[in-house]
This record gives C-alpha cells, sequence and structure tokens, in this order.
C-alpha cells in the first residue's frame, strides 16, 4: 500500500493553520505541528515528512539533515542559515524559500524608524511625560529636503525605501556591488554613502561568516549624529562598535529591528535607551504579508510534493 505523503509545519506560532491546510488538504497528506526546538524533537517530528515546512528557529544542520527521509525542506521567509545547504545537496533534500514577500511592510517600517527618529518622536514623548511641555531641548530638527539618506543594498526593498525616501523629499544614494542605479539614485561607493549621508538604511544580504558591514572603521567615517537604521539582517552590524559610537555620539541614533542573536541581551543596550529604538523582528509583518508568506510557503510544499520544482529553489537536488 502507497504511503500517505505528510507535511511536518515546525517553529511556527500561528494561531491557526487555515492558510496551510487550504493549499494542501486537496493533495490529502497528513500535515503535523511542532517545535522542533533541538536534533531529537525536530527528527521526532519530521523525520518521515515528505516536506518540511520551517520557521527561523529550527536548525537544520548536517546531523538533521542526514536524518531526514523527505524531499524537501521549505522556509517560510528568505534567510537559510538555519540549514545546512551543503548537507541538503548531498543528501538529496530540495530547499527552498519565500524571497519576495511583505517587502512594503518591511520598507513602511523602515520609513517609519527614519521619520521617528529625525523628528525625534520618543524624546518628544517622554518630555511631555515629565512635565516638559517644550521641544527646545529637541532642537535642531530638519526637514527631509534639508537631509541625505543612503540605502546600502540596493535591491527590491532597497529600491522601495529609497522610492518612499524620494517621495518624502529626501536626497537618496545607494550603495550595492552589483546593482545598477536609476536616474533618481546614484550609486556610489560604501565609503562615500557614509561620510555624505544623514541617514543611512540596511538591505543587503545576510553575511553570514563575513566581518559585518558597518563596524568600528564605518562607524568612524560617518558624518557626527547620523542616522543608523537596520531592518535586514542582524549580522550586518557590530553591535559593540555600534553603542561605542552612540556614546561617542558619532552615531546619533540607531534603530533596529534585527539583531545577531534574538532576542538581544537588553542589558548591554539598556544605557542607550535614549538613542535606541528597537522592535521584535517585526518589520516584515502585516495581515497582508504574513498571509502571502504563508501562502506561498505552503505552495512550495505543494510544488515538491507533486513532484515539480518549486519557483525558488536555493540548494538541493531530487533524491
Amino acid at each position: 500500500m502507497h504511503k500517505k505523503q505528510s507535511v511536518a509545519i515546525v517553529g511556527t506560532r500561528f494561531s491557526s493553520y487555515d492558510i496551510e491546510h487550504q493549499v494542501l488538504d486537496p493533495l490529502d497528506v497528513e500535515i503535523r505541528l511542532g517545535g522542533g526546538n533541538d536534533t531529537a524533537d525536530l527528527l521526532r517530528i519530521a523525520a518521515d515528512a515528505t516536506v518540511v515546512m520551517a520557521g527561523a528557529a529550527p536548525k537544520f544542520d548536517a546531523d538533521v539533515i542526514h536524518g531526514l527521509r523527505g524531499k524537501g525542506i521549505v522556509r517560510y521567509g528568505v534567510g537559510t542559515d538555519s540549514i545546512d545547504l551543503s548537507a541538503a545537496s548531498q543528501a538529496g533534500i530540495l530547499v527552498a524559500n519565500v524571497p519576495d514577500y511583505g517587502g512594503e511592510a518591511v520598507a513602511i517600517h523602515t520609513i517609519a524608524m527614519i521619520l521617528t527618529s529625525i523628528r525625534r518622536l520618543e524624546a518628544a514623548g517622554r518630555a511631555v511625560w515629565s512635565g516638559t511641555w517644550s521641544f527646545a531641548g529637541l532642537r535642531p530638527l530638519h526637514e527631509p529636503r534639508a537631509l541625505a539618506a543612503g540605502v546600502i543594498g540596493y535591491g527590491r526593498i532597497g529600491r522601495l525605501v529609497a522610492r518612499h525616501l524620494l517621495d518624502l523629499g529626501f536626497m537618496v544614494m545607494a550603495a550595492d556591488p552589483v546593482a545598477a542605479g536609476d536616474a533618481n539614485v546614484p550609486l556610489v561607493k560604501l565609503e562615500e554613502l557614509l561620510a555624505r549621508a544623514d541617514v543611512i538604511t540596511l538591505h543587503a544580504p545576510a553575511r553570514e561568516g563575513a566581518e559585518p558591514l558597518l563596524g568600528e572603521h564605518q562607524f568612524g567615517m560617518m558624518r557626527a549624529g547620523a542616522t543608523v537604521v537596520n531592518t535586514s539582517r542582524g549580522s550586518l552590524i557590530d553591535t559593540a562598535a555600534l553603542l561605542r559610537a552612540l556614546e561617542s555620539g558619532r552615531v546619533g541614533h540607531a534603530s533596529l529591528d534585527v539583531y545577531p542573536s534574538e532576542p538581544p541581551a537588553l542589558e548591554n543596550l539598556s544605557a542607550f535607551r535614549n538613542s535606541l529604538t528597537l522592535t521584535p523582528h517585526m518589520a516584515w509583518y502585516t495581515e497582508e504579508s504574513e498571509r502571502d508568506l504563508r501562502t506561498q510557503t505552503a505552495s512550495a510544499a505543494r510544488d515538491i510534493l507533486r513532484g515539480d520544482i518549486p519557483p525558488s529553489v536555493v540548494a538541493g537536488r531530487w533524491r
């Protein structure tokens, strides 16, 4: 008798899985849920699953990969640093991701962080709550037309952010080693961007195993009082160097949605709460972007179950 195909969904915390069922139920597959918190737990849930749909936390190292007997892993999201791609290729397991969801949500969150910083909204709120009915301590404030913004990483999301910045009146430049510029956003060397920009926002891919894109040397090149925003990857910034730059005033304000380890160690950041805006890795999220993410993840799993190649394959091959 032919064994029924199954899908293991691990490392997610959705309130229901109606979206996944809508996509996968027509194939008459078994769907099982689990945390996948460690190797034993992950293999207990997923070892014999035809396809694994995975959140960011479960770690698919070589031991886990070689314990899987299915066809593929699909990541809820873009990043695949939690998966040993080489081991997956050797084991004949296809690895797919979802690279094109939530771009507008990330762009809007980035713009919100930038505007919160340049208008000093958090400091203004603290002034009101403390009984200081004055904005004298917030000076100087500037309109976007008086400021230069630098976008590091000029891919899909970087371009969306640049478009919104231009609409607000910023002078915008970008740095990217492979992308092309356009009429309104000139491409410049990273060093020039750091020296000229009042606002710097990161939209580059992860640099696992490489030096952070912004470290001591790069912070030293920035204009005094610059604003730094990171809604991309925590590994792009040397956090200790950033805190030193905040302490010296080289960076006036930083807004972070992503961190080298999550959640971050707040005891290391608490002394800088007046010059930091922190959010819990939520830039990607709106109801609409979550629906898109889940639908596309389940659709990629459906493709693998049918023996088809999903739209975005990052590693692996069929067994």
